[in-house]
C-alpha cells in the first residue's frame, strides 16, 4: 500500500499534503476514487507542461510555471497544481521560449508518448491543448491505485 502511494508522489513530486488533498477530492466525485485521483494528477498543469515535452521533468515544469513562463488561454498562470479544464490551450510565453530554446537549443519533443488528452497546436511548436479529460490508462507510472485508496481509507 504504502509502496504504491509513494510510487505516486514521487513521479508527480507532490508531498503528502498535496497527494492527500488530491485524494479527498477524488473520493468527492462520482466514480471510482481511484480513477478520479490519476486524471486529476494528470490534469495538474505542470504534469501537462511535462507532457508536452515543454519541461525535461515535472519539477523543471513546476520552476517553468512559478516564474511566469506558462499561458493558459492566452493568461499567465503561476501556480503549477492549477486544474486544466477541457479546451485550454497551454504554451510559454515569449519569455519561456527563450528560456527553452537556451538550455535546450532544440524545438521541443516529448521523450514520453503523448497521452490521448493531450494534443500538440498545429503551427504552434511551444503550445498545446487540453482535448478531453484524462483516463486512468493516460498516467504514466503503473500503479495499483486500489493500494492508494487503501492506504487513504485507513
Amino acid at each position: 500500500m504504502l509502496e504504491e502511494k509513494q510510487k505516486l508522489r514521487f513521479n508527480y513530486c507532490l508531498t503528502e499534503h498535496q497527494l492527500r488533498r488530491a485524494f479527498e477530492a477524488a473520493r468527492k466525485q462520482p466514480g471510482p476514487p481511484g480513477m478520479n485521483l490519476l486524471a486529476l494528477l494528470e490534469r495538474r498543469l505542470d504534469s501537462i507542461v511535462f507532457r508536452l515535452g515543454l519541461a525535461p521533468t515535472i519539477p523543471a515544469a513546476r520552476q517553468l510555471i512559478s516564474h511566469g513562463h506558462v499561458e493558459v488561454n492566452s493568461a499567465r498562470h503561476d501556480r503549477p497544481g492549477y486544474l486544466a479544464l477541457v479546451g485550454d490551450s497551454i504554451s510559454l510565453s515569449s519569455r519561456g521560449i527563450r528560456s527553452f530554446t537556451q538550455r535546450t537549443g532544440a524545438d521541443p519533443k516529448p521523450e514520453l508518448r503523448l497521452p490521448s488528452h493531450l494534443e500538440p497546436e498545429p503551427g504552434t511548436p511551444f503550445s498545446g491543448r487540453v482535448i478531453t479529460l484524462p483516463r486512468a490508462s493516460d498516467a504514466s507510472v503503473p500503479v495499483d491505485v486500489s493500494l492508494v485508496v487503501e492506504f487513504y481509507a485507513r
